[in-house]
């Protein structure tokens, strides 16, 4: 009865934006679309007190198709294939987007199977998914996609609302449950080139688990530079399963086809119920990235990089590597 409930306040909700917005003629409109695909490849080496190690990896590959049905609605969906890194399959596939979007000036609904706004502008200003993902997407502090709907209006070019209500346990564990997650983002873009965002999101079982994030980021035309915090009470809705942790990244423009680029990650978790380490300890942690980008062409990055991590757990060595990533798009 719950789920009907939120079920139905969402389609109501949903019919009022849409019917409050005034449709533009479509006389002039023909629908069109195109495919798009996107492929995440490297080559490394590590080294630590434990050995060395290196290969080539191929560590992502998005394929889809976007189309535009009218002047303000839009379809996509778009493939996964991702190393799941367990068991002896080498590649799957998931179904990440499967969307319906309604866009006006002020408005903007993602429906069925959609990409999130939770980290969204700090993964975008990053700039650099294809070397590292973003603080919140690398240590599981939730989705880049999900079923559910969310619902954006920019009241004015200052300000940016979003609501989102989903599932909550991400788009390769696709679940019909009682349990939503609901999320609540404000973005804020006060003068040219500074934007400020708050995040919270809060998702209940027998236990209640909840996210705050705050970021803020910087840019010219040349030169970015971000910070994030975020926090996580309850992880996986396991009572006292607290972590938090910051990033801050920047990136200089140096002609348009170089860019250098650096990021600092600290990440670190508590003790529960008295055990001698921190629950996370094993994945607890520093992280530095620094690097060079070079794009010869539109759609293809080319970035050698230096990664160093510090794990937190006591007797654990410092591991660092060279790597050479690539990103090609189309």
């Amino acid at each position: 009865m719950k789920k009907l409930k939120i079920t139905l306040f969402l389609l109501i909700g949903i019919n009022a934006c849409i019917f409050s917005q005034d449709e533009n003629s479509n006389d002039d409109f023909k629908p069109s679309g195109k495919p798009f695909a996107k492929i995440y490849t490297n080559f490394h080496s590590n080294f630590s007190d434990d050995g060395n190690t290196s290969a080539f990896e191929v560590t992502r590959a998005y394929f889809g198709y976007k189309y535009n049905l009218s002047k303000n609605f839009s379809a996509k969906i778009n493939l996964d294939i991702d190393n799941p890194k367990a068991g002896n399959l080498e590649k799957i596939a998931y179904l990440k987007y499967a969307m319906v979007t309604y866009k006006t000036d002020k408005f903007l609904i993602d429906f069925g199977l959609i990409g999130l706004y939770q980290f969204k502008i700090q993964e975008k200003l990053w700039g650099h998914r294809y070397i590292y993902k973003s603080f919140q997407d690398e240590y599981k502090f939730g989705s880049s996609a999900d079923l559910g709907i969310s619902i954006t209006y920019k009241p004015h070019k200052i300000i940016s609302l979003d609501v989102t209500v989903i599932n909550g346990e991400g788009y390769k564990k696709i679940q019909a449950n009682e349990t939503y997650k609901a999320c609540f983002g404000l973005t804020l873009k006060p003068v040219k080139g500074l934007i400020v965002r708050g995040y919270y999101d809060l998702m209940k079982d027998s236990v209640a688990q909840s996210t705050i994030s705050t970021f803020i980021g910087y840019s010219t035309k040349k030169l970015f530079v971000g910070a994030e915090y975020n926090l996580q009470d309850n992880h996986n809705m396991i009572k006292d399963q607290n972590y938090s942790g910051f990033s801050v990244y920047s990136s200089y423009q140096i002609n348009n086809k170089f860019e250098v680029f650096g990021r600092y990650d600290n990440l670190s978790s508590v003790k529960i119920d008295g055990a001698d380490e921190d629950w996370n300890i094993a994945k607890d942690g520093q992280i530095i990235i620094a690097g060079l980008e070079y794009s010869p062409i539109k759609y293809l990055k080319i970035a050698p990089n230096f990664q160093g991590w510090q794990p937190a757990e006591s007797g654990k060595s410092f591991v660092y590597g060279a790597y050479l990533n690539l990103e090609i798009k189309f």
